[in-house]
């Protein structure tokens, strides 16, 4: 039993956080719900201790808001938001592109390929949830190889606004992008093109904010 470790009240909160992350994201708790941290940490089987930690971290991703002595809902959706955040995130992708191709192996770019099969299969099959997984996963190698953490944290702060946005469309029946692009970011990365790679990730990201456009 010694071997045995104590959870540590920080993976809680983690965990905490990225289960109501995720339900905000998926529209399982709409937006302008009021959440309570007693119903939530009921629901995720926690004290209320870390799912408070979670609200204070959702507040400064711009997913919940909080009024003093009053209540904490989810943020309506707001498109000059969504937009910001993709503006801003599309700077952290062509920040971690230019960087990351000169270091990028064989093994990186064949993960990025694998992720773009998974992202045209789960579009053909209208599997939203699949198809963001295997976006972000893409995306994130560069991301992962540029080195640059205040790029991830930021990539990761603002990338859940812009899913919120996304998964609404989606399940209106618009599309949920196509493969090609991402076929041929990979070719530019594989090739060693900077240039070519920072152009065809500037022109992924900038869908997003004219889809945020499009909602104004």
């Amino acid at each position: 039993m010694a071997a045995i470790r104590r959870v540590q009240r920080t993976l809680l909160r983690d965990q905490a956080c990225t289960a109501i992350r995720d339900a905000i994201v998926g529209g399982d708790i709409a937006p302008g719900a009021v959440v309570r941290d007693a119903d939530l940490a009921e629901l995720l089987g926690l004290s209320r201790a870390p799912v408070r930690a979670a609200f204070s971290r959702l507040v400064d991703e711009g997913l919940l808001e909080t009024k003093p002595q009053s209540h904490t809902r989810v943020t309506p959706l707001v498109a000059a938001d969504v937009r910001d955040a993709a503006a801003v995130v599309r700077a952290m992708h062509e920040l971690a592109v230019r960087t990351a191709v000169p270091r990028l192996t064989r093994a990186d770019t064949d993960a990025m390929r694998e992720a773009n099969r998974r992202f045209a299969a789960a579009v053909a099959a209208g599997d939203v949830d699949v198809a963001l997984r295997a976006d972000d996963e893409l995306h994130g190698v560069p991301v992962r190889v540029s080195g640059n953490r205040a790029a991830a944290d930021t990539v990761a702060r603002y990338t859940p606004l812009i899913r919120r946005l996304e998964r609404r469309r989606f399940g209106q029946g618009a599309a949920c992008g196509s493969a090609e692009p991402h076929a041929r970011l990979i070719d530019a990365c594989a090739a060693g093109d900077v240039t070519g790679a920072v152009r065809i990730t500037t022109e992924i990201w900038r869908v997003l904010e004219e889809l945020a456009d499009e909602e104004a």
